[in-house]
């Protein structure tokens, strides 16, 4: 037991360089401000007062939770059937569309993200498929349109495995007998897949929300600079601006905002998964 102690310090020592330090500083400087003298610190509220009483800075926190929840809606609703199909698929056609799902996730998000760039631009693929039904000059790329597809192509995977995971775990016998019961296709999707399926939905909207809310370059190269999401005004308080303290203020402002939304989501999960216990 000491031995595999002594295997865990590496990891450790690099969790706290790597994972603790730069939160202790992000939190310290989103707290004090620099004073007249080298090294002297003030604890201030003033960058959070600064934050919420700016309503251009409200407007983009509002319009970033926006986008993320017009994300996940769209993973779940495009995520649910694909998960459904793939669960009751054969074991090698499963297998299958389950790398053919994550392939596209091995190459790099910005390079993937990239890539839509020249699909959406005007002269695209998009705008080719739109001049077929007479909509001709469609501009989707620096919109929100945009994003959303952006966003909607890099995360849905994570929705489609996680519903997956628990559709496959799902025992079918509970179908049969649902079926001895007298209920249709319908009524035991609704009464016995939907419900035991329930975990996979609320762990991937957790994944496909905390990301998106929180996304800087798929709205910088979709959006053009002309869509701003707190994620952009974090690395503009940070890279242009260089007011480290307000941008380490916002960012302790969204880690609440996303550690309320996994207590949330939490809660949500274990309450189902006391309901299925019980029923």
């Amino acid at each position: 037991m000491k031995r595999f102690s002594q295997l865990a310090v590496p990891y450790i020592v690099w969790s706290v360089i790597m994972l603790l330090l730069p939160m202790v500083l992000v939190v310290f400087y989103a707290f004090t401000d620099t004073g007249n003298a080298i090294l002297s610190f003030q604890f201030t509220l003033r960058h959070f007062i600064r934050f919420f009483t700016d309503p251009d800075f409200l407007l983009v926190l509002w319009r970033s939770l926006k986008i993320a929840f017009k994300t996940t809606v769209v993973c779940v609703i495009l995520g649910y059937p694909v998960a459904y199909f793939i669960a009751n698929s054969s074991d090698r056609m499963r297998n299958m569309l389950v790398l053919a799902i994550t392939l596209p996730t091995w190459i790099n998000m910005l390079v993937r993200t990239y890539a839509w760039i020249g699909l959406l631009s005007k002269g695209g693929l998009f705008s080719m498929i739109f001049g077929l039904f007479g909509f001709k000059d469609v501009e989707i790329l620096y919109t929100e349109t945009a994003v959303l597809i952006g966003m909607v192509y890099n995360f849905l995977p994570f929705m489609i495995l996680q519903i997956n995971t628990s559709l496959s775990k799902m025992d079918h016998s509970l179908l049969e007998a649902a079926s001895d019961l007298g209920a249709d296709g319908v009524q035991s999707f609704l009464k016995v897949t939907l419900p035991l399926s329930l975990p996979g939905v609320i762990s991937g909207i957790s994944l496909v929300f905390l990301p998106a809310v929180s996304s800087f370059f798929i709205p910088k190269l979709l959006g053009g600079g002309q869509y701003f999401l707190i994620g952009n005004v974090i690395e503009n308080q940070f890279i242009t601006v260089g007011e480290w303290n307000f941008g380490s203020a916002i960012s302790v402002i969204m880690a609440v905002i996303m550690m309320l939304s996994m207590y949330l989501v939490r809660t949500l999960e274990l309450r189902n998964s006391g309901g299925v216990r019980e029923s």
